[in-house]
């Protein structure tokens, strides 16, 4: 997956407003059942919020650390939320069409 340009993330916070949190991060961290549950997610809902209910100081570099076990991108947080994205390879299954251009001023 290609890294995203800013105008498209923007575009995909702004999709993730009115989702609810699937995935949650604990005690146990970035886990094996994480990273399963958060690929699972994302095979099913291509945007996803992940919940940071500990490790709150470290989420940064968590978030960063399941991006690159689940082969998304982490396109905005809020609080103790991230926003993650992977694009569905079947183009019919695609649930968002993220704009390949901005805005022309």
């Amino acid at each position: 997956m290609m890294a995203l340009k800013g105008y498209q993330r923007k575009y995909l916070r702004a999709q993730a407003h009115s989702l609810r949190s699937l995935v949650q991060v604990g005690k146990k961290g970035v886990s094996s059942e994480v990273v399963s549950a958060l690929d699972q997610a994302l095979r099913d809902h291509e945007l996803v919020k992940v919940r940071f209910l500990e490790h709150k100081e470290e989420k940064k570099i968590l978030s960063g650390e399941l991006s690159k076990l689940t082969g998304s991108e982490a396109v905005g947080s809020v609080g103790h939320i991230v926003i993650f994205y992977r694009e569905n390879p079947v183009p019919e299954k695609r649930r968002y069409r993220v704009p390949m251009e901005g805005r022309k001023a």
